[in-house]
């Protein structure tokens, strides 16, 4: 186990975008390693995630969370082992899951993170297959979307690392998925890799609506949104009577764009069902669901495709590839083994 720094590398927020976000928003700074004081832990961050929703975060009114201020450690949650702490229930040598921030050793209240279990998975799989975005994916499809097998699921975004879990954990429940992703290569991964049952390259197509009526000749039962505007707007009008649509993302609308949608009209003749939700609604079930994608994992059932970036610094890089579709899979930045 390392020992504690004397220098804490952290990435601060210095401008917010007004379009994509990258690294010309963040800058770098070395700051003194905080010691811990009661209730708190000094950490050694492992990897950390990259999401959608940071871009959000940088917004001035984020909504659902509060506002990051220029020149504060930019939010991300992550992976990492005590080192010393001041707190009832971790001692050094632990591996949390938390709000880490871009930086290398934070100083953390102990009751903001998790204890994870090294026997369900490894620290990599706490922020993949076991961490938020599977979670987000799980209640998302079972409890949002009330899959019931034998439906027809259409995943947005299928080859990110929501989409991908989701279509997997829905295909496990016995439905029928079909994956929409950009380009042949992301496709293919959606269908060999993840086995979904069909998927859609939105870069190929000129007619959405067309791809979706093609691919779901009965309709839609469950469309799991990552990205909203003109694909939401066209699997809207393929919902089925009570068929549900869970907003979980809306990539496409948070880089400077912005679309309306004009087939909201169908959820009224359809019965249908659009909500939103955000998994930190479902926190008392962490544990069960983290249990069961564990053994669906080790049965190998589900797994998630992980695209690691080496280095702390490479944090501002990796949230601008998030949004201009370069990676392939879940985006983690390794900070230390």
């Amino acid at each position: 186990m390392s020992e504690p720094a004397t220098t804490n590398r952290t990435i601060v927020v210095a401008s917010r975008p007004t379009g994509k976000p990258g690294p010309e928003n963040f800058a770098s700074r070395t700051v003194p390693v905080r010691a811990p004081v009661d209730g708190e832990v000094l950490l050694e961050s492992l990897y950390l995630s990259i999401d959608p929703a940071m871009r959000v975060w940088l917004e001035e009114d984020p909504g659902y969370v509060p506002p990051l201020a220029i020149g504060d450690v930019m939010r991300a949650f992550g992976v990492g082992r005590v080192l010393a702490g001041r707190y009832d229930g971790l001692s050094a040598g632990d591996y949390v899951t938390g709000r880490l921030g871009w930086q290398s050793q934070p100083t953390l209240q102990g009751a903001d993170l998790n204890k994870i279990d090294l026997e369900l998975g490894t620290p990599i799989d706490w922020l993949g297959p076991l961490g938020t975005t599977a979670l987000t994916a799980y209640f998302g499809i079972l409890r949002i979307g009330q899959l019931a097998a034998g439906e027809t699921v259409l995943v947005s975004a299928a080859a990110g690392a929501v989409g991908q879990m989701a279509g997997q954990i829905a295909r496990v429940h016995g439905a029928r998925t079909v994956g929409i992703a950009g380009g042949a290569d992301k496709c293919a991964l959606v269908t060999d890799e993840f086995g979904f049952d069909q998927a859609i390259d939105y870069k190929a197509e000129d007619n959405m609506a067309a791809a979706i009526a093609a691919a779901c000749p009965d309709g839609v039962d469950i469309y799991f949104d990552n990205v909203g505007g003109e694909i939401l707007d066209a699997a809207l009008t393929h919902i089925r009577q009570k068929g549900r649509v869970v907003v979980c993302g809306r990539i496409s609308q948070t880089a400077g764009h912005r679309q309306g949608l004009y087939n909201t009209g169908q959820l009224i003749g359809r019965r249908a069902r659009m909500e939103g939700f955000i998994v930190s609604d479902f926190a008392d079930e962490f544990d069960a669901a983290q249990r069961w994608l564990a053994a669906r994992i080790k049965a190998g059932e589900i797994h998630q495709k992980i695209h690691v970036l080496d280095g702390l610094a490479q944090a501002p890089e990796g949230l601008r590839m998030l949004f201009t579709g370069e990676n392939f899979g879940k985006l983690v930045v390794k900070v230390a083994d």
